[in-house]
């Protein structure tokens, strides 16, 4: 039996295991309170920008909503196909900054990260760049004033606004090879070297990018490399590289992307770029992103219209968090990771590489509303 003198010295030993737990459980839950009131931006601030793509309609204020998400979780934008050559010089000599200006008058009042998108680019280059009045193909000499020009011209007048640039985009394939655009059929692989000799020349204080998708593919790793090393060796200013983020449940094998970026890091700063995770079956099985290659639509494509099942949510959150896990591991090397889209609704993968189909790939949904996996890269980065 307990004598009054052992039920005090309890009641004291019991008074002071539950002040202690009280006082820690308060602090569980404010670092808890602190973790769900910290943004995207907030959270990233120490280790990498974390940036999204806006389109036209965003920029000219017609969906108020993501132009919201964007301001609140985002520190760098990039412009999804408004500074691309075709939007920004349709015709020889006639240019249209308008909706470029707006954009990076956006990221200037909101303190924000710009990059540039693209200069030089097979895909959306206008197509009186390659030909003379007569449609014949134009001589090497003539290319390579109308590059200067358009980089002269664009470049310039974003001189000191805009941060960094895609100076080159998707110019190797697969194997290792050089693309076979209209670019390298007149100009060959110098068409690259003068693109960044021209970026630099007007804007010294720009960092310039090489970007491309498939990054983690061992032979465009091999031929990358390959190429910037030579344009270094040169001595032509080649700031980093931009690594294409178009990624599946199931591919690319994070190991060969790991293996990929340490590789890039090696020769400058890397940008994760077009960050975007389909969870739909791809018509060829792999991770290209040839926007020139279209499919049929077939519902077996499109196994999810109505919403995404919770073992797939589940295996997408999974995937998410790998892939900022081996960001922060490579933080010292990492400059940016930007997402290709600002929700669901307006992300290209929803009609590529087949139409008409309903895709999840970003952090926010159709409504704007952040996705579990939201909350979950929070908290990893204020673990770390």
């Amino acid at each position: 039996m307990l004598n009054r003198k052992n039920i005090s010295i309890f009641i004291l030993l019991l008074s002071v295991f539950f002040t202690f737990y009280s006082c820690n459980s308060n602090k569980s839950s404010v670092q808890n309170s602190d973790v769900s009131k910290t943004s995207l931006k907030e959270a990233f601030q120490d280790n990498f920008y974390i940036g999204t793509t806006l389109n036209a309609w965003q920029i000219r204020g017609r969906q108020p909503e993501e132009i919201k998400v964007a301001k609140e979780n985002f520190n760098s934008i990039v412009a999804e196909n408004i500074m691309k050559s075709a939007r920004i010089q349709p015709r020889e000599g006639e240019f249209d900054f308008s909706i470029a200006d707006e954009f990076v008058k956006f990221g200037e009042e909101n303190n924000m990260h710009i990059h540039g998108h693209t200069l030089i680019w097979h895909s959306q280059a206008p197509d009186w760049f390659f030909v003379d009045k007569e449609g014949n193909s134009v001589s090497k000499e003539v290319l390579t004033q109308r590059m200067k020009d358009h980089i002269h011209k664009v470049v310039g007048r974003y001189k000191g606004r805009i941060h960094s640039w895609d100076v080159v985009n998707e110019a190797i394939e697969d194997d290792g090879s050089y693309r076979n655009s209209k670019f390298y059929q007149i100009l060959g692989e110098d068409f690259i070297k003068l693109a960044f000799e021209f970026a630099h020349e007007v804007d010294p204080e720009a960092e310039l990018y090489y970007n491309d998708y498939s990054m983690s593919n061992p032979g465009k790793r091999a031929g990358v490399v390959r190429m910037v090393e030579k344009l270094q060796k040169d001595g032509i200013t080649v700031h980093g590289i931009g690594m294409q983020g178009h990624i599946g449940l199931n591919h690319p094998d994070i190991q060969e992307f790991e293996k990929s970026l340490e590789a890039y890091g090696k020769l400058g700063k890397v940008m994760i770029t077009e960050l975007d995770l389909s969870v739909l079956p791809s018509p060829w099985g792999d991770a290209g992103a040839e926007i020139s290659d279209n499919y049929e639509y077939e519902d077996k494509m499109n196994p999810f219209p109505d919403g995404l099942p919770a073992d797939v949510e589940q295996q997408f959150t999974k995937r998410y968090v790998e892939f900022f896990e081996l960001f922060l591991k490579h933080q010292d090397k990492i400059e940016r990771v930007a997402l290709w889209g600002v929700n669901d609704g307006n992300s290209w993968k929803n009609n590529w590489p087949v139409r008409g189909r309903t895709d999840y790939p970003l952090l926010f949904d159709r409504d704007n509303n952040a996705k579990p996996v939201v909350k979950q890269l929070i908290e990893l980065a204020s673990a770390k």
